[in-house]
């Protein structure tokens, strides 16, 4: 190949590539870039520097008892919902894997909460908490247990929201599961059959290795997810009471947009970038190696 092919083969491959380039510049690059640069800067109430500070906003941030305590209820929320969203949502597809007569119907129901938004998902569960008509107080009258503040009570904000989540997240958690428990060859249960293996010797030795790597993305995508959270928060609690929801996310929000602190807002972002991506580096290096691909 001569040198002017290559130049030609070359062009070719940039131009293909040009608008992703584009795309990332424009919709990743360029924000990331200016958050950067935000992070560094007082603004005023438009958004437009006027005096450098440097790192000084991110000393201020880590001695804010605020910030401090919404960083414990965001890692708090995580270790909530995650285990939470992936368990319940693989037992139901463990479920809805058997060849039963109307599993279509169950299969449906399960991921149903994939087509509801969360504004219209947190509407019902307010409804859901509500103190007096709410229905989860009085089943609890039913049975002779006191009432739950279940969003004003700082013991249970937090559970409450992570439940709420928990819900929010089944439907997507579960196709994807689904998806990968149809994707396992069949003959490898017949084979185990033929050799008398029970449910749950099947169920560890078979279906948990060769679904790992349907695992292994669902739980990282749930694992980003979850330190992103915010509109249910915004709905049911605006991070309340005393500051119990008051996740990274909406931490980042209240500054920016209602107390016009952008720069501190910034720097917020930054630093949950900064978790987000050294957790999820982890979660590859740990995780991956237990990961069985056919």
């Amino acid at each position: 190949m001569t040198k002017k092919q290559k130049r030609i083969k070359t062009f070719k491959g940039f131009s293909f590539l040009a608008p992703s380039v584009l795309l990332f510049s424009l919709f990743l690059f360029y924000p990331l870039g200016r958050t950067i640069y935000l992070s560094l800067f007082l603004t005023n109430s438009s958004g437009i520097t006027t005096v450098f500070v440097g790192l000084e906003n991110y000393q201020n941030i880590f001695l804010s008892p605020i910030f401090l305590k919404s960083l414990q209820s965001t890692f708090l929320f995580v270790l909530y919902t995650v285990p939470g969203a992936i368990l319940v949502s693989l037992f139901l597809a463990i479920i809805a894997n058997e060849k039963l007569k109307g599993i279509g119907f169950f299969r449906t129901m399960y991921a149903s909460t994939m087509g509801i938004s969360t504004a219209a998902a947190s509407v019902f569960w307010l409804f859901l908490f509500h103190p007096t008509i709410g229905w989860l107080n009085q089943l609890l009258n039913v049975i002779g247990v006191a009432p739950i503040g279940w969003l004003t009570d700082p013991e249970w904000a937090l559970i409450s929201v992570a439940i709420s989540t928990v819900w929010m997240n089944i439907g997507f958690t579960f196709l994807v599961l689904l998806g990968g428990l149809q994707s396992i060859d069949y003959y490898l249960y017949e084979s185990a059959d033929i050799d008398g293996a029970g449910y749950f010797y099947k169920l560890r030795r078979i279906t948990l290795p060769m679904l790992s790597p349907t695992l292994f993305f669902v739980i990282t995508v749930t694992f980003i997810n979850a330190f992103q959270t915010f509109g249910q928060i915004d709905m049911l609690t605006r991070g309340g009471p005393q500051n119990e929801t008051h996740l990274m996310v909406y931490s980042i929000y209240q500054e920016a947009f209602m107390n016009y602190q952008f720069g501190t807002a910034s720097a917020q972002a930054i630093i949950l970038f900064v978790f987000i991506l050294v957790l999820t580096i982890i979660q590859f290096k740990l995780g991956e190696r237990k990961v069985h691909y056919q």
